[in-house]
């Protein structure tokens, strides 16, 4: 609906009596004779012309009686641009409005007024309101909400304009000017709300407040906390400027504050200052931790670099780079370098050491590229970075020994056949030993499966049908290294190459019906770039063993075969009008044996006379030692004796079917007793003695609806000791013991229970256990989380609000985890516990807003506890405070924070930590 101003429709014609006034008459007649006398009207005439009135024209048949005057030589008169600009309507666009009780204009005050659910819509602004006044001689708009006996005051106004929101009390707003007065409103600029009691609009693009209160709080009544703006200019969408500033908790005024603060409000990433936090060290003194900068380099890309500084000159760098594209790829990148001083300069325990880690995780979309696919996952660095970095985000990764890492790229070619190939470089790094294995790269590249003699049509059936062959390669370069040599000459010297071919011939068939059969056939083919020449030095009699640079090559080939069945046992307890708990169990039982021939490839052995030694006779002589030239390559050595082995193993299942508790179900329930129980053990023909390998037995199950897990095994051994507690060529039943020789066994049990509510909470650690995943961890608490607050304050998200009940709630929510470990070793009659440990973490949330937790262990045969770490967490609505505390061991510590949650707000915290000592 639209409306327009009355006055502009409508002319009003008020009837007065004429007189004559004969003064003013003559006067205005002498004033137009003196004018049109005196003036041309801005004509030019023309000079030195003159007009011939008495020529006629001969094609003229009429003279006008009236002169024609003379056309003037200017083309436009310059009174049509007037200097004085027409005066504006009073509404430039189309006003639309609506209201749901009534609409009224008042024709005497000029004012129209709409009432209940009222709305206007002019140009870009809209308000909604209870009730709204137009006044037509003021240019105003005035829109407040209405008051209710029930609901009190209600419907107050929403002003919008643009992509700005403004919910205040009432507001009166200049249609001509476009200014506005706005009374305790409530606008959000970015993650926080400025509530004003006065507002002033400039214009559409900037605001002033007095005495404002800015804050991220979802309690806008009584928010828990606010910043006071006494003066401040807002531009939404961009800034917030204003003069003295500081911070009041519950209305309660606080010393934080600031002369002048600047508040970015940008919807987009920003570059930054990253605050740093203060504290005290014992070895190093005070320090700056954790600032730097943050470059917001674009919407696919970032980086912030941090940076550590302590009063002894120590000093530490970190970057951190986070890239992603949709439906394409995502990663990050992170180096932290660390330059580590002890003691002072002058005494003997001075010491400087530098530490550092990379890390590299990149993942790509499966819908990026079906065919071919990028993946890295790098984690590499000193050995002693995890141990010596006192950094609380390496609190969960301190007690890792290896570091692994992996770079790998693979392509598929469709077609027949289809050809694949991969190259990884891989990393391998022991920090207890310092020893590093590398790959870089390994090449894999294989034919997919040919079925030469498979039919057109049909599925393949028969041991001919289903003949197929393959072949693959695989190239490699390997390194071994030390921690003091990685990334230097030195760690190429010994680098191995070599290539391997492998065509493997298979196929299956079935047998008897039952049976299901198989036999291969594997041609292997190795070339190599270095072998070895060893010789016996009689000047010093020592053995020396000279590398020996060039191609050369050697081939093997195997033949294996097996068969295999299931058999299937079910023991039912049901009885007719009986209805038992347990109603039947199944056993799967999937016994196989295979059989394999290796034969002797003794043609790349070779000989060397050794040292000497002597006869029983007493004659001396020199010991031939053999070798293969191939020793110390990366694809092994040809065998050298003939082997003809059979492999004996047997897999069982056990399921069981219960009766549901539940009085609904209509079927039983199956349950695992058993998940796998295994024995294997192998028989070599060809073996002079000791033909029977040890059996080995591994088994595990579920309990308690697959929330504890059982996992064990064993290695038996048939054979006897001597005093010497070496193996003998006697079983050990004849030798006066029991069929086997325990020789190990292991036992690791899992629990995690939890109650109901807490089953499925995530938890604000959850962050914490990637980081330790990243770092090479376990992927759960139970050796502590890393835990940096201020990361994870900037980075997490909060937790989705639960609607409060009306019933009392007395269930806490919990979990709890638990580890259980033993291994023993008995392989030479050394009859002990070699690790006995338990550990166990858990959670408690006692109220919505307050959780505690905690990880530790304790080592049974050590009788001590291990790493043990306590955590408190409490929710302040828009604030967090956590606390973490390290009770013992050498990395005993604390750690407090408090700090607001919004990110816009970041540095507005509070930290204090003990940080464990420097261990060298």
């Amino acid at each position: 609906m639209t409306f327009q101003k009355p006055s502009h429709t409508f002319t009003k014609i008020h009837l007065k009596a004429l007189r004559t006034n004969n003064f003013k008459i003559l006067f205005a007649l002498s004033f137009t004779v003196f004018i049109n006398t005196l003036s041309f009207s801005q004509d030019i005439p023309n000079k030195g012309k003159t007009i011939d009135r008495t020529s006629k024209d001969s094609l003229v048949t009429k003279i006008d009686s009236l002169p024609i005057a003379p056309s003037s030589e200017k083309t436009q008169d310059t009174i049509v641009n007037d200097s004085v600009k027409p005066k504006k309507e009073l509404l430039e666009t189309i006003v639309k409005y609506h209201a749901k009780d009534y609409t009224r204009f008042s024709n005497k005050r000029q004012k129209l007024y709409l009432y209940n659910e009222a709305k206007i819509d002019y140009g870009d602004m809209n308000i909604q309101a209870g009730s709204i006044t137009i006044d037509y001689n003021k240019n105003t708009v005035y829109a407040r909400g209405i008051t209710d006996t029930v609901s009190g005051y209600t419907q107050k106004p929403v002003f919008t304009q643009g992509s700005n929101v403004v919910e205040p009390d009432s507001i009166v707003f200049n249609t001509e000017t476009q200014k506005a007065l706005i009374y305790n409103s409530k606008t959000e600029q970015g993650e926080g709300t400025v509530i004003s009691e006065t507002t002033k609009k400039e214009n559409d693009s900037v605001y002033f407040v007095k005495d404002a209160k800015y804050t991220t709080s979802k309690n806008l009544d009584d928010p828990e906390y606010y910043i006071k703006l006494r003066k401040a200019k807002i531009v939404p969408g961009k800034k917030i400027v204003t003069g003295l500033a500081n911070l009041f908790i519950y209305d309660v005024p606080t010393p934080l504050g600031l002369p002048f603060g600047f508040f970015p409000q940008s919807e987009k990433q920003t570059s930054g200052v990253i605050i740093p936090t203060f504290g005290e060290q014992n070895d190093r003194g005070y320090f700056l931790q954790n600032g730097g900068y943050y470059f917001a380099i674009s919407d696919y890309l970032d980086l912030a670099v941090l940076g550590d500084y302590y009063t002894n000159g120590s000093y530490g760098v970190r970057l951190e780079n986070t890239y992603a594209k949709r439906y394409r790829y995502r990663g990050n990148v992170g180096f932290r370098y660390e330059n580590l001083i002890t003691s002072e300069r002058g005494f003997p325990d001075y010491a400087i050491s530098t530490i550092y880690n990379l890390r590299w995780s990149h993942n790509q979309d499966s819908k990026a590229n079906p065919s071919s696919r990028f993946s890295a996952s790098v984690n590499l660095g000193s050995s002693t970075y995890y141990r010596q970095s006192i950094n609380q985000i390496n609190t969960g990764a301190f007690l890792n020994n290896t570091l692994a890492s992996s770079v790998s790229y693979s392509k598929t070619f469709q077609g027949e056949p289809q050809v694949n190939f991969s190259l990884t470089a891989t990393h391998s790094q022991n920090t207890n030993t310092e020893s590093i294995n590398m790959t870089l790269p390994t090449f894999q590249g294989s034919i997919s499966r040919m079925y030469p003699f498979a039919s057109k049509t049909g599925t393949k059936k028969g041991i001919v049908q289903n003949v197929n062959l393959q072949y693959n390669l695989r190239a490699e370069n390997r390194i071994q290294t030390t921690d003091s040599l990685f990334f230097k000459k030195e760690m190429f010297d010994d680098a191995k190459a070599g290539f391997q071919h492998s065509i493997p011939l298979t196929t299956n068939f079935k047998l008897f019906k039952y049976f299901s059969a198989s036999a291969s056939s594997n041609f292997n083919e190795v070339w190599t770039f270095k072998t070895i020449n060893r010789r016996f030095d009689t000047t010093t009699n020592e053995t020396i063993t000279e590398d020996v640079n060039g191609f050369d090559s050697f081939r093997t080939y195997n033949f294996s075969t097996s068969i295999g069945t299931t058999i299937y046992g079910m023991f039912n307890f049901e009885k007719e009008g009986e209805d038992r708990k347990i109603k039947a169990i199944r056993h799967v039982i999937r016994p196989s044996i295979s059989y394999n021939i290796n034969p002797a490839f003794d043609r790349y052995y070779d000989t060397y006379e050794g040292d000497e030694i002597i006869d029983a006779d007493g004659t001396t002589r020199r010991e031939i030692e053999e070798y293969s030239r191939f020793e110390g390559g990366i694809f092994g050595v040809p065998n050298k004796n003939f082997s003809s082995t059979m492999g004996i193993s047997v897999s069982n299942n056990l399921e069981a079917k219960v009766r549901d508790r539940d009085s609904t179900a209509t079927e039983a329930k199956k349950i695992i007793l058993l998940n796998n129980l295994n024995f294997s053990t192998s028989y070599n023909f060809a073996g002079d003695s000791l033909k029977w390998s040890p059996v080995r037995m591994s088994g595990g199950t579920q309990l308690f609806k697959n929330k504890m897990s059982i996992n064990f095994g064993a290695t038996l051994d048939p054979y006897a000791l001597d005093n010497n507690n070496r193996r003998i060529d006697k079983f050990n039943i004849d030798n006066g013991g029991s069929l086997f020789r325990l020789t190990s066994a292991n036992l690791n049990a899992s629990w995690a229970f939890s109650s109901s509510d807490g089953k499925n909470k995530k938890n604000d650690k959850d962050s914490g256990i990637q980081e330790n995943v990243r770092s090479g961890g376990r992927a759960d608490d139970l050796f502590g989380v890393s835990e940096d607050f201020a990361n994870q304050q900037i980075n997490g998200k909060d937790k989705e609000e639960e609607k409060p009940s009306d019933l009392y709630k007395y269930r806490i929510p919990w979990n709890f985890r638990v580890a259980y470990a033993v291994n023993y070793s008995n392989s030479s009659r050394q009859n002990e516990i070699s690790s006995h440990s338990l550990m166990f973490s858990g959670d408690i949330e006692l109220s919505p807003k307050w959780s505690i937790g905690g990880s530790s262990g304790y080592d049974l045969k050590n009788a001590g506890f291990t790493y043990t770490q306590l955590r408190f967490e409490r929710d302040l609505l828009s604030w967090r405070m956590n606390f973490s505390w390290v009770p013992f061991s050498t990395r005993s510590s604390w750690n407090f924070f408090i700090g607001i949650k919004s990110s816009i707000l970041k540095d507005l915290k509070y930290e204090k930590r003990r940080q464990p000592d420097i261990q060298l």
